[in-house]
This record gives C-alpha cells, sequence and structure tokens, in this order.
C-alpha cells in the first residue's frame, strides 16, 4: 500500500530510503530478540512444568501423611500442634534483567521450624507431616520463580511478535511500495524531460535552418 500525501520528489524518495533502512535493521533486530526469547521461554516452560510436578508430587505425599496423623492423633491434638509452630522461612526476590526483562531470583533463608511440641501425645506420622511439608516449602521459591518468568517471557514474546509482523507486513511493505510509485514517477518525470528537451532541439534546430 502506497503512503497517502507523499509527493513523488528526490528528498522524499532518499528520505523513504533512510527509513525503510532503519525500519529494516529494526526489523532484523527484534527477529533475533524474538527467537531468543522464544528459546529461552520453552526452556523455561519446561523447567516450570517439571517443577510443578516434583511439587506435586510432594503435596500428595504431605497431605496423606496429614490425613494418616490425623487419623491417629485426632484433629485437636493436630490443631494444638499446628499452634505451636512459631518459626519459618523468608524469601528474597532479585530481580535481573534478560534482554531489559526484569525476571526474579527468590531465595528462601531461614531455618526450618524447630520441633516446638510436645512429644507426649503426638504420633511419628506428625513428625512425618511436618518433614513433607517443610520439603513442599523448600520448592516452592523455585516454582514461583520460573512460573513468574515464563508469564514475563510469554507477555514480552507477544509483544515482540505483534511488532515484528506490523513492521513485516505493514510498514516495510508500505514503504517498498511507495518508494517503487515515486521511482516510477520521477523515471517517468525524466522521460518526459528528455522528450521536452529533445522536442525544443529540434524546433531551435528548424529554426536555425528556415
Amino acid at each position: 500500500m502506497i503512503i497517502n500525501n507523499i509527493a513523488p520528489t528526490r528528498s522524499n524518495l532518499l528520505r523513504l530510503k533512510d527509513s525503510l533502512r532503519f525500519t529494516s535493521e529494526g526489523y532484523s533486530i527484534l527477529d533475533k530478540k524474538r527467537e531468543v526469547l522464544s528459546v529461552e521461554l520453552l526452556s523455561l516452560v519446561d523447567k516450570a512444568e517439571s517443577q510443578q510436578k516434583k511439587v506435586d508430587m510432594l503435596l500428595v505425599e504431605a497431605y496423606r501423611a496429614l490425613e494418616l496423623a490425623r487419623l491417629t492423633m485426632g484433629r485437636e491434638k493436630m490443631e494444638w500442634a499446628a499452634l505451636s509452630v512459631n518459626s519459618g522461612k523468608e524469601v528474597s526476590v532479585i530481580n535481573h534483567g534478560m534482554m531489559g526483562i526484569p525476571l526474579p531470583k527468590i531465595e528462601a533463608y531461614g531455618s526450618d521450624p524447630s520441633l516446638s511440641y510436645s512429644l507426649a501425645g503426638t504420633s511419628v506420622l506428625l513428625d512425618l507431616t511436618r518433614e513433607s511439608f517443610e520439603k513442599v516449602l523448600d520448592e516452592i521459591p523455585e516454582l514461583t520463580m520460573l512460573q513468574v518468568s515464563v508469564s514475563r517471557l510469554a507477555r514480552e514474546l507477544k509483544k515482540t511478535q505483534r511488532r515484528v509482523n506490523a513492521l513485516e507486513r505493514i510498514f516495510i511493505p508500505n514503504y517498498k511500495d511507495t518508494i517503487h510509485f515515486i521511482e516510477e514517477n520521477l523515471e517517468e518525470q525524466d522521460r518526459e524531460e528528455i522528450f521536452r528537451l529533445q522536442w525544443l532541439k529540434k524546433k531551435k534546430e528548424a529554426a536555425l535552418l528556415s
């Protein structure tokens, strides 16, 4: 599609060629960025799916242990044991850049909750339950980090894809069509000018001979 309101002049032709070159360079950069993002996203998706499966398996084991402990000790004793936990882990979140995209790095710190309930009236299944949920908590930061990274990379990839498509299907073809249109008009103007000069030359020569 030819860009409207563009006069077929040499200055506009030069300006459009510069714009086309700049747009083509931008397209090349964005296309490479798209490829890098696609590869990185696929890699993170695989890792996130693997980590999710790991967490799901640990949760199944933890809830199975919790149910067995509840059946052995009773609901009330389980609730009192849970209330006795007074410490836990904390997390720190630091963003690091990947092609200008802030991706989180999440680290957990602090010791696991100590044994704060009495051994009297409790079951070894309660210890197993606590250990099982601690394993889940150890894996949650990694899963969260991967899920957030996947979401941000997918959003950036979608944005980059839209820009690449716009350049490839709209801007670059429009510039090329308009450049071709101007070049054809300038060639036609040159032919007309040559014809006019030849006509003037012949007219001048005829006047000299008469």
